[in-house]
C-alpha cells in the first residue's frame, strides 16, 4: 500500500494547482491548498471541499506560514503577462520571499520541495529548441523581468538551499500549458483565442503570427510534476516540461477557428516588448530521468478545452486585474 503523505500545494486554487490538488486527493494523500486568490478562482477547488483529505487556507506566501508536511509543490505566482505586470513588485516578492518562506518551511519539516519554474527563464532564446544548460537571453530591466528574473532568482535560492543544507529540492521549468480551468481572461493565447472564437469575435494575434509556442495539456504536465516529485534518483533538475510540438500563432488561431466552427476573422496587433519569437522545449532529460513525455495531441487537448469553455458562464469570471 502506498504511503499517505501530507502535501502542501501553494497556488493550489489556480489552473495547474487545482488539477494537481485533485490528482493528489484522488491518490488518498492529505492535501493542503494555500492560495491568496489574486488570479485563481475558488470554483476551481469547490468540488474538493467535501473531501476529508483536502484543506483550503487563504494565505499569501510572501508571509511565513507554519505547517507540518512531507512534500511541497510550490506553484504560487502570477504566471500570465497581464497578471504579473499588473503589480511587478508584488510578483518579484512572490518569487523571492515566497520561495524563501517555502524553503524555510520545507527545511524545518525535512520535506521534499518542488519549484514550479518556467520557460521564461530562457527569455527570447538564441538557441532552439531550449535545453536545460542554456542560460537564457533575458532583459533584466524590461516589463517581463519581474517574472523572468524572479523565477531565475528562485531557482538560485533552491540550489543554494540544496548546497548549504542538502535539501531534497526539485526544479521544473514549465512551458506553455493549457486545458480546462484556464481563466478566460488570463490573457494567454489559448484562452484568448477560444473565448473570442466561441462568440465569433475577431481573433487578435500580436505580431505577424509567425512566432511559435509549444503547448502542453494540463494532464500531461501534472503527470510530469508528480513523477519529478516522486523520483528517488539524486536528480534535482532543472528539467524542462512541455510539449515539443511547435506551432505558430497563426496556425493555432486557424486550428481553434476550425474546431469551434467560428466565423471569426483574424486581426493583427503590435507585438509586446520582449515577447519571445520562438519557444520549444528539449525534453530529452525528462525522457531519460523520468520516462516522461506528453501523450495528448494539441487537437485533442484543444477540443477538451473548448468544450469546457462552452460549459462555463464567462460572465462569472471577472478579469483579475484592470489590464483586461
Amino acid at each position: 500500500m502506498a504511503k499517505i503523505k501530507r502535501i502542501l500545494v501553494t497556488g493550489g486554487a489556480g489552473f495547474i494547482g487545482s488539477h494537481l490538488c485533485e490528482r493528489l486527493v484522488g491518490c488518498g494523500h492529505d492535501v493542503i491548498c494555500v492560495d491568496n486568490f489574486f488570479t485563481s478562482q475558488k470554483s476551481n477547488i469547490l468540488h474538493l471541499m467535501k473531501s476529508p483529505n483536502f484543506e483550503l487556507i487563504r494565505h499569501d506566501v510572501t508571509l511565513p506560514i507554519f505547517l507540518e508536511v512531507d512534500e511541497v509543490y510550490h506553484l504560487a505566482c502570477p504566471a500570465a503577462p497581464g497578471h504579473y505586470q499588473y503589480n511587478p513588485i508584488k510578483t518579484m516578492k512572490t518569487s523571492l520571499a515566497g520561495s524563501m518562506n517555502m524553503l524555510g518551511l520545507a527545511k524545518r519539516c525535512r520535506a521534499k520541495i518542488l519549484q514550479a519554474s518556467t520557460s521564461e527563464v530562457y527569455g527570447d532564446p538564441e538557441i532552439h529548441p531550449q535545453t536545460e544548460n542554456y542560460r537564457g537571453s533575458v532583459n533584466p530591466i524590461g516589463p517581463r523581468a519581474c517574472y523572468d528574473e524572479g523565477k531565475r532568482a528562485a531557482e538560485s535560492l533552491f540550489m543554494d538551499y540544496r548546497r548549504m543544507h542538502n535539501m531534497p529540492i526539485r526544479i521544473v521549468r514549465i512551458f506553455n500549458t493549457y486545458g480546462p480551468r484556464m481563466h478566460p481572461f488570463d490573457g494567454r493565447v489559448v484562452s484568448n483565442f477560444i473565448r473570442q472564437a466561441i462568440v465569433n469575435e475577431p481573433i487578435a494575434i500580436f505580431g505577424d503570427g509567425a512566432q511559435t509556442r509549444s503547448f502542453c495539456y494540463r494532464d500531461d504536465l501534472s503527470d510530469g510534476l508528480i513523477k519529478m516529485m516522486e523520483n528517488d534518483l539524486d536528480f534535482v533538475g532543472p528539467v524542462n516540461m512541455g510539449n515539443p510540438h511547435e506551432v505558430t500563432m497563426l496556425e493555432l488561431a486557424e486550428m481553434i477557428i476550425q474546431l469551434t466552427g467560428a466565423r471569426s476573422e483574424i486581426v493583427y496587433k503590435p507585438l509586446p516588448q520582449d515577447d519571445p519569437s520562438r519557444r520549444k522545449p528539449d525534453i530529452s532529460l525528462a525522457k531519460e530521468k523520468l520516462a516522461w513525455e506528453p501523450t495528448t495531441t494539441l487537437r485533442d487537448g484543444l477540443q477538451k478545452t473548448i468544450q469546457w469553455f462552452r460549459n462555463i458562464d464567462v460572465s462569472e469570471y471577472s478579469p483579475p486585474t484592470p489590464q483586461y
